[in-house]
């Protein structure tokens, strides 16, 4: 006794609609947009600070001319930027008591520990490309923010000294 067992067919079945077909590829584009603005390179340092490719000149007569370059009025705080990072602002009033403008003016921030021991030690300018000199006698506001202080740090002003300067020319 063989049966045979047949299968019917009652035409073929419906297929379902694709949903959303394009919704992967745009999920792709979007994450890639959002992690490209996110780790594109510069745009995180104020326009009137900018950290140091290169060193300004720092010879004999810009070290002779140190002394007439001063820092006023300097304070920090501390706050947590917009992707939860704590960021470290040191502001003041950078001052030319000399007789030269200064088109740009580089410093070094040195950041000590509890036992008085280097934990950072960060260079940079003060000025950018197009800037108005520093006349002399005159004075001018600057803002320098942080965002990768060791947490060794003792939580003092660091100590602020002149590494570089530019000298404005004649003309300007």
């Amino acid at each position: 006794m063989t049966e045979n067992l047949q299968i019917e067919t009652r035409g073929a079945a419906p297929r379902e609609p694709r949903r959303f077909p394009i919704l992967i590829p745009v999920v792709v584009i979007a994450t890639a947009v959002s992690l490209g603005i996110y780790f594109w390179p510069g745009g995180r340092e104020p326009l009137s600070v900018s950290k140091s490719v290169a060193h300004l000149p720092f010879g004999p007569a810009e070290q002779a001319y140190v002394s007439k370059v001063q820092f006023e009025n300097v304070s920090m705080s501390r706050a947590e930027n917009f992707i939860h990072q704590e960021v470290t602002t040191l502001s003041g009033e950078l001052v030319n008591t000399g007789s030269l403008s200064l088109y740009n003016v580089e410093l070094t921030l040195v950041f000590s520990d509890d036992l008085h021991q280097v934990v950072l030690r960060e260079s940079r300018s003060l000025s950018g490309t197009g800037a108005v000199p520093l006349a002399a006698g005159g004075h001018r506001e600057f803002e320098v923010s942080l965002e990768h202080i060791p947490s060794s740090w003792n939580m003092q002003l660091p100590l602020i000294t002149v590494s570089g300067l530019q000298f404005a020319t004649k003309k300007e």
